[in-house]
This record gives structure tokens, sequence and C-alpha cells, in this order.
């Protein structure tokens, strides 16, 4: 790879904003995937139940569902700057009641699951507001796609360490350690964005009822069918596939016989496959057809699905979750980027509210659905039927996907579009 190429994989960090984002998050994300680790390995050994951890995963997701629409609506009236640092400090102070909890050795499941309810809430203000003020970040909004891309890089990069820290440390000192680290991560958010150097904020100067801004969003969903479409099969895939992950405490300890450290290597190694495509996503040309990455994409991702479902041979698994995290994350990321360059300036908030419905609403009710199915069936045939409907969504998708290429996505458009703005403004 040559000088010109690396440094056009890394043009996003021109922006000093960006730069300070990017590593308080990294640290901070390392955390969040240490604690996530250590409350679905704790609530399997408690429980021993796929369900349970169905129930964990919604209990952590579905109040994000809830609540999100009211999150979008804060990122649209108030400083999402201010709102970010209020989220962040929210859940640093949940981290701690967790490590408290944990480390005095008392608590149960239900405990742990009404924290889980908590951060839940924290995060149905905290994603419509992070999102959208990735744009204020960037100083040059030609390296928007490549910030997006660069940001979902960062959270596999985590993926792939938290999880593996986080099966050592289970094993040599417990949950609670794990969840001590995550809460004085958030610590270098919060100072990565006390260092900003952002715009001065000017507040709407209209502000409408809540219910008729939630109204408006929707009515300008549903007129812009090149998001809610978009919207439509990511909440086909957080319903129905996704979930995939929730079953892998049940292959780490029954199907490959191992303990907490066997469980974040196999996080791991599906971090490992997502930054390898967030890599992939940062590297391509800003003209870059995403629909054809994410049509071929989603293909990998439900044929690779389909074989570690039934694989019992521990590397040769570890092969196709790599892949499976490939696939995985470049269409998450392909979603967020296109819906977020294809909205309108003053509706970001409200559309990245209803992708945190789509995402946070769909995945926990999957991560039930999924847990219930495996208790009849098996974990490894739970799985198969999620490869085998995933290639079903990309089919029924497929007219979509391959036409109407033009589009926003192109960075030089996009620029010309926010030069727009301004001057109107």
């Amino acid at each position: 790879m040559n000088t010109d190429k690396i440094i056009s994989t890394f043009r996003a960090f021109r922006s000093r904003n960006y730069s300070l984002f990017f590593a308080g998050q990294s640290i901070s994300q390392i955390g969040t995937w240490m604690q996530r680790t250590g409350v679905s390995w704790m609530v399997y050994t408690m429980t021993h139940s796929a369900f349970m951890l169905g129930l964990t995963v919604f209990a952590s997701q579905f109040p994000s569902f809830l609540f999100s629409l009211l999150g979008g609506i804060a990122s649209d009236r108030y400083n999402r700057y201010k709102v970010l640092l209020i989220t962040q400090t929210a859940s640093m102070i949940q981290a701690v009641l967790l490590a408290v909890l944990v480390l005095i050795n008392h608590y149960t499941v239900w405990e742990i699951l009404a924290l889980s309810v908590v951060l839940g809430i924290v995060n149905a203000f905290d994603v419509p507001a992070r999102q959208p003020l990735i744009h204020e970040m960037v100083t040059d909004k030609a390296d928007l796609p490549n910030a997006l891309a660069l940001n979902s890089s960062m959270v596999n990069i985590a993926r792939l360490v938290g999880p593996a820290l986080s099966g050592i440390i289970l094993v040599k000192y417990g949950a609670g350690a794990c969840f001590l680290i995550n809460a004085i991560s958030f610590i270098a958010v919060i100072i990565s964005l006390l260092l900003m150097k952002l715009p001065a904020y000017i507040p709407p100067s209209i502000t409408k009822k809540v219910g008729s801004e939630l109204v408006e969003g929707f009515v300008y969903l549903k007129n812009t069918p090149s998001i809610s479409v978009m919207m439509l099969m990511l909440g086909l895939i957080s319903l129905l596939i996704l979930p995939y992950n929730t079953l892998l405490p049940v292959f780490a300890k029954v199907i490959f016989k191992g303990d907490a450290a066997t469980f974040g290597y196999i996080n791991s190694f599906i971090g490992l496959g997502a930054v390898a495509g967030s890599v992939f996503l940062a590297s391509l040309k800003p003209n870059a057809d995403l629909k054809i990455v994410l049509l071929i994409n989603s293909i990998i991702f439900g044929i690779c699905l389909i074989f570690f479902s039934h694989i019992s041979y521990f590397p040769l698994a570890m092969l196709f979750a790599a892949l499976s995290g490939f696939g995985m994350m470049s269409q998450t990321t392909i979603f967020i980027t296109i819906i977020q360059v294809e909205s309108d300036k003053a509706m970001r908030g409200r559309v990245m509210s209803y992708v945190a419905m789509a995402y946070f609403g769909m995945l926990p009710i999957g991560s039930l659905l999924i847990g219930a199915i495996s208790q009849q069936i098996g974990a490894p045939n739970a799985i198969l039927c999620q490869g085998i409907i995933s290639l079903i969504i990309v089919a029924a998708f497929y007219k979509f996907l391959t036409s109407g290429r033009r589009g926003r996505a192109n960075a030089e458009q996009l620029k010309e579009a926010e030069e727009m703005e301004i001057e109107q403004v």
C-alpha cells in the first residue's frame, strides 16, 4: 500500500476534533466490549439458559427502542455535544454501580438485568446525538464517509481486543474487574470531548411540539424511499440475523467445551473480521457504489453463518466467525453511512432515532426469539436458519440494491450539498 493510499484511508484524521473523538472512543469502546462479554458470560453461567441470554440482550437494548424517538428529538433540539457529555457520564455511573454489585458479591440476575435497562435508556439518547455530531467534528465534509468507516473500524478493533481481554480477566479476576475497567475507560472519552473546539452552538429558532416533530420525521421517511427502504432492510436483518451472537456463550461452553476465555476468543475472531471490513470500507474511493458492496458482503455474511453453525473444529470455525464479522460489520456501517448521507441536515437527529428504533427495537426482540428457538432446536440449527434467512433477505432486496446507484454517496456531491446548505442559511 503506497503513501497516498494510506493517507486517503485515514484522511478524516485531518480534523482535530474527530481525532480527539476517535482516541477517546477507542479506549472507551474496549471497556464497553469487556462489560458486554462479562455480562453475557455471567448470566449464562448463572442460568445455563439460552433464553436468559436473549432476555439479557432484550433488557439492554429494548429500552433504546422505546426512548429512541425522544433521543432523536433531543438531538435535534439541544446541543448534541452537551447531550453526549451527559450520556457518557451516565454510562460511566452505570458501569460503576455494576462493578460495585459484583465486587461486593451481592447481586442477582435480575439486578444485572435492571442495570442493563438503565444503560439501554442512556443509549437511546446517546446514539442519535453521537452519530450526527460526527458531521460537526469533520472539517471537510467530503471526509464524512471515511470518518464513519473509521468510526466503525474503531468499534470493531475494540470488539477484537475487548472480548479477548475480558475472557482472560474473567478467568483470573472475575466479572467485577471487567466492569470496573469499563467504568474507568469512560474517563478517556469525557476528556476527549472536553478538549474539543466545536463551532458555537446555535439553538433552533423554532421549537415545535414533540408530537409534531415525531410526525414530521415519519413523513420525511415516508417520502424518502432511499432511506426508508434501507431502514426496512436494516430492521429485518436486526430482527432475524444479527442476534446470532446471542448464542455465542452456548457455542463456547457446549459446542467447543471451553470457558470464558473461549467465549472471548470467539468474539475476538468476529472482531478481527469486522476490523478487516472496516479497513476495507475506509479504503473505498469516495464515489464507490456502497449498495453493491452491501449486496456482496450480505451474501458473505449469510454463507459464513451457515458454515459456522455446524463446524465443531474450533480453528476452522474461527475462520468462518471472522468472515461473518467482516460481512456483518460492513452491513451495519453501510446502512448508517448511506442513511446519514441521504438525510437532510435538519432531520438527521430524528432519522438516526428511527435507525436506532430499527436496530435497538428489532435486535432485542430477535434475541428473545432466537433464544427461545434455540431451546427447541439447538444453537447450531438456530444459526443455520439465520444464515439461510440472510440470503433470502438479500434476494428480496436485490433489485433495490442494484438500481438507482448514483445518489449523494458521491463525496463531491455531498460536499456541494453541504456548501449549498451553508449558503442558504
